[in-house]
């Protein structure tokens, strides 16, 4: 039996791909091994941006394994490091992620994908969360998905379970592009290969400042900026970074990011 997630590290780029056929869903086995994955990828200074994808042309991810379910796998299982898919709840990651949907993603799929920092889809993508129809919830989508898009179209699809093609997904704001089928990769690279060019330190701290701010009021998250209470913040302030993104601007030049 193949690997249900395959891996390729190019320069600083990790590109992650679910592949149990027929439909990529992920039962507890493969949420833990995406969990040490992505663990790995947080945790490696050589590594700047991840790519998610799925095999073949019909499915990005299904979601939760119902066969393996009805099999034993307890939906309150133990999924591992950074909880189902490995992305949603792991903490402290800090580094761009993007999720290219090359197909059907539904329930924990699209749970996956709102994990991202930009979602790319294909034009024969769609999305829903269908968890309604088997009588469980979709937890992590309950929480994100009102805060992404308008929440009368979040509650339409958690409450009916209903489809959106990928263009009435674009227009609701959590898709960033619509691309051909056969481009949909190769856009996904150019993105990351720009990621993996930027500064390293501020993409940090943006995730930690954007992450942490989502329970804080605006002055709150204000004042732990300005006082460097965020750990990314302090590093980047303190980081030889900083001084060469102003060296590069004032010498008119490209700068070099090092990662301190």
């Amino acid at each position: 039996m193949s690997d249900p997630i395959r891996t390729r590290q190019d320069g600083a780029v990790l590109e992650v791909v679910i592949d149990r056929p027929k439909a990529n869903a992920i039962d507890l086995a493969t949420s833990r091994a995406m969990g040490l994955i992505f663990r790995d990828f947080r945790d490696d200074p050589a590594l700047r941006v991840a790519i998610v994808s799925g095999a073949g042309e019909k499915f990005f991810c299904a979601g939760w394994d119902l066969k393996a379910a009805a099999s034993g796998d307890a939906v309150d299982g133990d999924y591992g490091v950074g909880g189902f898919g490995g992305l949603q709840e792991l903490r402290d990651l800090n580094k761009p992620v993007i999720c290219a949907v090359n197909g059907i993603c539904c329930g924990g799929g699209l749970e996956i994908a709102l994990s991202a920092d930009l979602i790319i889809a294909a034009e024969h993508a769609s999305f829903a969360l269908p968890e309604i129809r088997s009588g469980t919830v979709a937890d992590a989508a309950s929480i994100k998905l009102p805060k992404r898009i308008p929440y009368h179209i979040a509650m339409d699809m958690l409450l009916t379970g209903r489809w959106l093609d990928v263009h009435e997904a674009h227009r609701w704001g959590f898709v960033n592009e619509v691309l051909p089928a056969e481009r949909l990769m190769e856009r996904a690279w150019e993105l990351a290969r720009q990621l993996e060019s930027g500064p390293p330190l501020v993409y940090a701290a943006i995730k930690e400042i954007v992450r942490e701010a989502e329970g804080s009021t605006f002055q709150t998250a204000m004042n732990k900026i300005t006082k460097r209470q965020f750990a990314t913040v302090d590093r980047l302030y303190s980081s030889e970074d900083q001084l060469e993104g102003a060296r590069a601007f004032a010498e008119k030049r490209s700068p070099i990011w090092k990662g301190e």
